[in-house]
């Protein structure tokens, strides 16, 4: 399972906008293309690891103070989708 999960968080760090927004409709999540820019901009270089409950909770709260709350939840949700086993 750790390689799956280095393909997915190798995934997250790499992640363009177009990217997010796709998997964001894939699984009914509500993101704009101008809070998907910032969110790839942020997530651009980091090396976080979204399996780690303490990594993706400081992650979603870096994303809440430049996307905004809600776009954070909505966002966190699709962590868990990409984290489910």
């Amino acid at each position: 399972m750790k390689i799956f999960e280095n393909i997915i968080n190798h995934k997250i760090n790499t992640i363009t906008a177009e990217e997010l927004l796709k998997y964001a409709h894939q699984f009914n999540i509500a993101v704009s293309r101008h809070q998907a820019r910032k969110i790839a901009e942020y997530l651009k270089g980091k090396n976080v690891n979204i399996f780690d409950d303490a990594e993706r909770a400081q992650l979603v709260k870096q994303i809440a103070k430049s996307a905004g709350p809600e776009t954070a939840r909505e966002v966190n949700k699709l962590f868990l989708q990409f984290t489910k086993q």
